[in-house]
Order: C-alpha cells, then sequence, then structure tokens
C-alpha cells in the first residue's frame, strides 16, 4: 500500500478513534512486515502474507524489544497500547480502513490476554534478583 494512501488512512482512523496515537499505527504496519519476514510468510500471486494473531503478536513483541528496548513498554503505553487487545482494535481498525487484511475467521478476540505487556517488554530487562522478587512475591498472593 500506498505509504501517502496509508498516512491518510490513519489520519481518518485517529479523528474517530482517539483512544491510540498515529504512531501505534506506523508501529503496528512495521511490525506485520517483521512478524511476517520472522514467520517467512511471503506474499503469493493473488494471496496475502497471512499471519495468525499470535505470530503476528510474538512477531510484534520481538519488534518492540528490538526498536526500544527496555524503553518498550513506555513507548507503547505512550501510544495507548496496554494490552494484547488494544493491538487487536489497532489491526482491526486499519482493516476496516482497507488498510489491512483479514481472513474469515479472524477476530477480535483471536488478540484477547494473549500476554502481558510487563512480562513481555519488562521482565526481560529486570535483573535476575528482581525476577525472582517478583516471583516471590507472587507466590505469597
Amino acid at each position: 500500500m500506498n505509504k501517502d494512501v496509508f498516512a491518510m488512512n490513519v489520519r481518518n482512523i485517529c479523528a474517530k478513534d482517539k483512544r491510540y496515537k498515529p504512531d501505534a499505527y506506523f508501529f503496528i504496519q512495521e511490525g506485520f512486515n517483521f512478524a511476517a519476514r520472522m514467520f517467512k510468510k511471503r506474499a503469493r500471486k493473488g494471496h496475502s502474507r497471512h499471519l495468525t494473531a499470535h505470530q503476528f503478536l510474538e512477531g510484534l513483541r520481538v519488534f518492540a524489544l528490538e526498536e526500544f528496548g527496555p524503553m518498550a513498554r513506555r513507548v507503547l503505553k505512550e501510544w495507548g497500547l496496554n494490552t494484547t487487545q488494544d493491538i487487536g482494535e489497532v489491526v482491526f481498525n486499519l482493516i476496516e480502513a482497507g488498510s489491512m487484511k483479514k481472513a474469515e475467521t479472524d477476530s477480535k478476540e483471536d488478540f484477547i490476554n494473549v500476554y502481558d505487556f510487563d512480562e513481555a517488554f519488562v521482565k526481560p530487562f529486570l535483573p535476575s534478583s528482581k525476577i525472582n522478587e517478583k516471583r516471590n512475591e507472587e507466590a505469597k498472593k
């Protein structure tokens, strides 16, 4: 898709749905391309590069960690992305705008509670002693 058309679609989406910053949409688009390469999904003539929600979310997690390192959680939060469900909302906004496609079986529900953002984006950067302290606190609950 043409970058100008995508940017126009993002502006239109953000005018209607103010929950997510424009950068979230551009991140989702770049993350999709990253995930497609990660899972070696190539577009075949007449077909799209379909990823499952779980593949997409895993690729997006890796992409965010590579792009933003220890700041990933903070950056995503700034854009309004706090859960995997938020990512699904952005994806489906892009689908409705014609900037992404979905299979008949794809749904927003596929994005609900796939992983916890603190576990995915904060924990990888915690010293092992902090991880053990966190586990002990959770075990006491």
